[in-house]
C-alpha cells in the first residue's frame, strides 16, 4: 500500500501547528533560561566560576529543561481543558451521536508470557462480552499469542482457551497460538502473527496481558481509523486500575488525577506526530507490515542488537512513512494495571531502561520527524536524568566541601539577598530558585486537585473534597520520599548497562501477594539507606545548613526500607480504601466491565488448587492423563517428522517420565515432550495401559486423584 498524500486530510494547518510548537519550545526555553540565570548568579556571585561550578551549571540546565517540559505540557493541557477541549483531536473526527461508521476486519491480539492464566482469559472474556453488547462483534477476531515457556503455563492456557470458547461460543473467533521459538520477545511475537495472519485484517488492536478495554472504546477506535484513512496508529491513554497494595493504589490515584492535563497538553503540541506506548492502541496493519520492521542496532547487547523497547521506534517508522500517529487521550474505557510494589516497579524500570537507552542510536536516524526524535530523547532522558541528578547532588556536596575548606573563604554562608535588574530583594537567591523549581514540579498537581474540586460531582468520584485533598497530600509526600529511591535505582541500572550488563526478560508481577518482606527490602534498599546515612552525617558535619537543604533527598534514602515495606502491603491498601484514601472514579463508580472482571476473578480463584505434590507439574499431568486435554493439546501441535535419533531420545524420555516421574526430567525435556505430538499420544496410551507397578508413585497418585478424590474430572475446566 502506498503512503497517503499528506494533504489528504489536514486536522490543523502546518502554520498553526508550528505556532503551537513554537509556544511550547519557547516557554520551555524561557523557564530554563530564568532558572539558569538564578543558578549562574549563585555560582559566580563571590568569585570567578570554576570547573566544578561549570559542571553544576551544565547539569542544572539539562535537568531543569526536563522539568520545564513537563510543566509547560501541563499548562497547555490546562489551557485546552478550560477551553472545552481541543478541536484538533482525532476523537472529534466522528459525530458519535449521529454517525454510524461502517467497521472493518480487526484482530485483537494479546501477547502473553507466563502470565496469570485466569487474569488473562477473564480479561478477554470481559472484552469479548462487551464487544458482543455493541452488536458489532462480527468484525473482530481475538488472538492469544503465547510465548510462555513453562509447561504448566502452556497447558493451562490451552485449557482456558477451550473453556472460554465453549462458554462464549467463540470457536472461529478466539484463537490461541503458542510459538515454538520465542524470538525477539513481544515485538517478535506480534511480527510472527502479522506474517501468518496479518493480511486478513485491516486493523490490529494490541493489548497487554493486563489490558481491559470496553467494546464501545474498541468500536470507536476502528471507526476513527475508518474515518481517517491517513491514520496509521491511534494510541489510547489507559488508566491504572485494580491496584490492591498501598503503592499500586497511590500510583493509580496519581495517574487518574494528574494525567488529564498532561495528556491534553501532549496532544496539543504533538498532534499527528504522536507516540506509541505498546498496547491499548489500534494499528493499520498493512503500513505497519510495510514500514515498521525493526532494524538491528549496531553492536551487541545491551546497547546494540535487537531493539528491546519497540513501540517508540515503530511510531517513528510509521510517521517516517507518512502515516499519522494520534493520541486519543479523551477516549474512555481503556485500562491497565500497575506494578504492586516499589521493588516490582524498579524491576520493570530496569527492563525499560535498557530499551530506552538503545534509542540513543536512533535519535539522529535518517528520515525521522523532529517530534519523534523528541520522544526518543525524552525516553532516554527519563533514565539518564537520574544519574545526572545524583551527579548534580554529589558535585554540589563537593562544591560546598571545597568552599568550607577554602583558605580564602574559610566558611561558606548562603547569600541573604537577591539582585534583580539592579534591585536588591531581602530574600536568599537559593530560596527563590528552590521555590521556582518546586512551583514547576507541584503546580500541575495542585491545579489538577483544584480543577476536580470545582465540581462536587467530580470530587465525589475521588471520595469527596476532603478525601481528595488528603489523598493528594499523602501522594505528594510519598512521591517526594520515593523520588530519591528511584534516582538511585535508575542510576544503578544506567551504570550497569554502560558497563555492558544486559537485563533478562522476566514476567511482570501483577498482584502484591504478601508484599515485600524485611529480608527483600533490606537486600534491595540496604545500600541506598546506608548511602543516605553516610551522606547525611557528612553533610551535617560539613555544614548544617547544607544538610537541611539536602534533607528531603536524605529522608527518602534513609527511610527507603520501611517505606518500601509499608507501601507494598495489600492490607494497608484495603484499609486506605475503607478510609476513603486514594479512591479513584474506577473504584467509586466502577465501569460495568471492571465490575464484571472482579466478579469473574473471585469465582475463578475459588476453584480447588491441585495438591502440593502434583502442583509443580500439573500441566504435564493433565496433558498426559486427561483424554480431553491430551486431545486438545495434540490437535494444536504442528506435525513434524523427527529423525531416528530423536525418536530414540523421545522413547527414552517417555520411559523415564512414566517410570521415574516428571521431577526427574528437566524443563527443557518436558517442553520437548509436550511439543512432540507422537510422544503425547503414546504417553497417554501407555499411562493408562501400563500396570501401576510400572509407574512412578507420582503417577499413581495422579491417577487416584483423577479417579477418586474429585467429584469432577481434573481437567481444570472449572468454570
Amino acid at each position: 500500500m502506498k503512503s497517503p498524500s499528506p494533504t489528504l486530510h489536514q486536522f490543523i494547518s502546518q502554520k498553526r501547528l508550528s505556532r503551537r510548537r513554537a509556544w511550547f519550545y519557547s516557554t520551555v526555553l524561557l523557564l530554563t533560561s530564568i532558572a539558569t540565570w538564578f543558578m549562574a548568579d549563585l555560582l559566580w556571585r563571590n568569585d570567578k566560576i570554576n570547573g566544578i561550578e561549570w559542571v553544576l551549571l551544565v547539569l542544572f540546565v539539562i535537568l531543569f529543561a526536563q522539568i520545564a517540559v513537563g510543566f509547560v505540557t501541563a499548562m497547555l493541557g490546562l489551557y485546552v481543558i478550560n477551553r472545552g477541549g481541543d478541536r484538533q483531536c482525532i476523537t472529534r473526527t466522528v459525530d458519535w451521536d449521529h454517525e454510524d461508521v461502517p467497521l472493518a476486519s480487526t484482530a485483537i491480539v494479546m501477547p502473553v508470557f507466563n502470565e496469570d492464566v485466569s487474569r488473562v482469559f477473564e480479561g478477554l472474556r470481559v472484552i469479548y462480552r462487551s464487544l458482543q453488547e455493541t452488536k458489532k462483534n462480527e468484525h473482530f477476531d481475538f488472538f492469544i499469542l503465547s510465548d510462555s515457556n513453562k509447561p504448566n503455563q502452556w497447558i493451562q492456557e490451552e485449557i482456558a482457551w477451550v473453556e472460554l470458547c465453549k462458554q462464549v461460543n467463540g470457536f472461529g473467533r478466539i484463537f490461541y497460538r503458542k510459538r515454538r521459538h520465542q524470538i525477539n520477545k513481544k515485538s517478535g511475537n506480534v511480527a510472527d502473527f502479522l506474517r501468518r495472519w496479518g493480511k486478513r485484517y485491516r486493523y490490529m488492536l494490541v493489548l497487554d496481558a493486563d489490558s481491559i478495554m470496553t467494546g464501545e472504546a474498541i468500536v470507536k477506535l476502528v471507526a476513527m481509523m475508518e474515518k481517517n484513512p491517513q491514520a496509521g496508529l491511534i494510541q489510547t491513554a489507559p488508566r491504572l486500575a485494580y491496584g490492591e497494595s498501598l503503592y499500586a493504589r497511590m500510583q493509580q490515584f496519581a495517574n487518574r488525577l494528574y494525567s488529564p492535563i498532561f495528556l491534553a497538553g501532549l496532544n496539543y503540541w504533538q498532534q499527528q506526530d504522536g507516540n506509541y506506548w505498546g498496547h491499548n492502541a489500534i494499528i493499520r496493519v498493512q503500513p505497519f507490515i510495510d514500514h515498521c520492521a525493526l532494524p538491528d542496532l549496531p553492536g551487541t547487547e545491551p546497547f546494540g542488537g535487537r531493539i528491546l523497547s519497540h513501540d517508540f521506534v515503530e511510531a517513528a517508522l510509521m510517521r517516517k512513512a507518512g502515516w499519522q500517529v494520534w493520541l486519543a487521550h479523551d477516549i474512555e474505557g481503556t485500562y491497565e494495571e500497575g506494578p504492586p510494589t516499589l521493588i516490582d516497579s524498579a524491576k520493570r524500570d530496569r527492563r525499560w531502561c535498557q530499551g530506552n537507552l538503545q534509542h540513543a542510536w536512533l535519535i539522529a536516524a535518517r528520515g525521522f520527524r523532529p517530534a519523534n526524535r523528541f520522544h526518543l530523547l525524552m525516553g532516554v532522558m527519563a533514565y539518564v536524568s537520574c544519574p545526572l541528578w545524583l551527579l548534580f547532588l554529589v558535585f554540589s556536596t563537593i562544591h560546598v566541601f571545597n568552599q568550607v575548606l577554602s583558605p580564602v573563604t574559610g566558611a561558606v554562608a548562603f547569600e541573604t539577598y537577591t539582585r534583580v535588574f539592579g534591585h536588591i530583594l531581602e530574600i536568599p537567591e537559593a530560596f527563590i530558585l528552590f521555590i521556582f523549581t518546586m512551583l514547576l514540579l507541584f503546580l500541575p498537581k495542585i491545579i489538577s486537585v483544584v480543577t476536580v474540586m470545582q465540581k462536587s460531582s467530580d470530587a465525589a468520584k475521588f471520595g469527596g473534597r476532603g478525601a481528595l485533598v488528603l489523598s493528594a497530600l499523602m501522594e505528594i509526600i510519598c512521591s517526594g520520599l520515593l523520588a530519591p529511591v528511584h534516582m538511585m535505582f535508575n542510576s544503578k541500572f544506567v551504570l550497569s548497562i554502560l558497563l555492558g550488563q544486559g537485563v533478562s526478560w522476566v514476567t511482570q508481577r501483577r498482584g502484591a501477594e504478601d508484599g515485600t518482606d524485611w529480608r527483600e527490602a533490606i537486600i534491595t534498599h540496604g545500600g541506598q539507606a546506608l548511602f543516605g546515612l553516610v551522606w547525611g552525617v557528612s553533610s551535617f558535619i560539613l555544614l548544617p545548613a547544607f544538610f537541611w537543604w539536602l534533607s528531603p533527598v536524605l529522608a527518602g534514602l534513609v527511610l527507603s526500607i520501611p517505606v518500601s515495606i509499608i507501601l507494598s502491603k495489600n492490607s494497608l491498601g484495603q484499609r486506605a480504601r475503607k478510609l476513603g484514601v486514594f479512591l479513584t472514579p474506577e473504584e467509586t463508580q466502577p465501569p460495568h466491565e471492571l465490575s464484571r472482571l472482579t466478579q469473574n476473578l473471585v469465582e475463578c480463584y475459588k476453584h480447588m488448587r491441585p495438591i502440593e505434590v502434583l502442583r509443580n507439574d500439573y500441566g504435564l499431568l493433565q496433558a498426559v492423563l486427561d483424554p480431553y486435554v491430551n486431545a486438545v493439546h495434540v490437535a494444536m501441535l504442528r506435525q513434524r517428522r523427527p529423525s531416528e535419533e530423536s525418536r530414540d531420545w523421545f522413547v527414552t524420555l517417555r520411559q523415564r517420565l512414566l517410570s521415574e516421574g516428571p521431577a526427574q526430567l528437566t524443563t527443557k525435556e518436558k517442553l520437548a515432550l509436550l511439543l512432540d505430538a507422537e510422544s503425547m499420544i503414546l504417553l497417554h496410551e501407555e499411562l493408562w495401559k501400563q500396570p501401576s507397578s510400572a509407574l512412578a508413585e507420582w503417577w499413581r497418585l495422579a491417577i487416584r486423584q483423577y479417579n477418586v478424590l474429585t467429584l469432577t474430572p481434573t481437567t481444570a475446566l472449572y468454570r
